[in-house]
């Protein structure tokens, strides 16, 4: 019998360019003109990976995400890994939006990923790990298959391919 290989399906942000992204966007609102002194704040709960924006319009806190999302995209870090909230009213006439920054994969979604997988009949086991998925064949050709088909797909997350063996 052949060597089987593998390879773990992850959903993982690097909170500290999170962190770095958090900082610029702050250090934007003190400088730029159109927002300097409309009272929008930001704060990252870096432990619960929650970020909060509040503004005093819907459309000022709408414009402080924009300009977090270029931070985010420019540090690499993938907007599909925040997943925004509805606007909620605040104290003093103003908008609070949370973002809940994705780390992990919820059962949910590993049984869609499994799913799919299945469905598209590759030869290979998956085994659901927690908060990952592991893939395993004992053809490396088949396992870049479903990698590449997993990447065309929209989870709603980002997914990253490691442990490739």
């Amino acid at each position: 019998m052949a060597k089987e290989s593998s390879f773990d399906v992850v959903s993982e942000v690097d909170m500290q360019e999170v962190d770095n992204a958090f900082q610029q966007t702050k250090k934007e609102l003190t400088q730029r003109y159109d927002l300097k002194g409309s009272g929008a704040t930001i704060d990252l709960d870096k432990p619960g990976a929650k970020i909060t924006v509040q503004a005093p319009s819907d459309f000022v806190a709408r414009q402080v995400i924009d300009v977090l999302n270029g931070k985010l995209v420019k540090r690499k870090v993938e907007l599909s890994a925040v997943k925004w909230g509805d606007p909620q009213a605040a104290s003093g006439m103003t908008v609070r939006i949370v973002g809940a920054v994705v780390s992990g994969i919820d059962q949910d979604t590993s049984r869609k990923i499994n799913k799919d997988i299945k469905a598209e009949k590759f030869k290979v086991k998956v085994t659901i790990e927690g908060e990952k998925l592991r893939v395993s064949s004992s053809s490396k050709d088949t396992l870049q298959d479903v990698i590449a088909f997993l990447k065309d797909k929209d989870y709603g997350q980002p997914l990253q391919f490691t442990n490739y063996r």
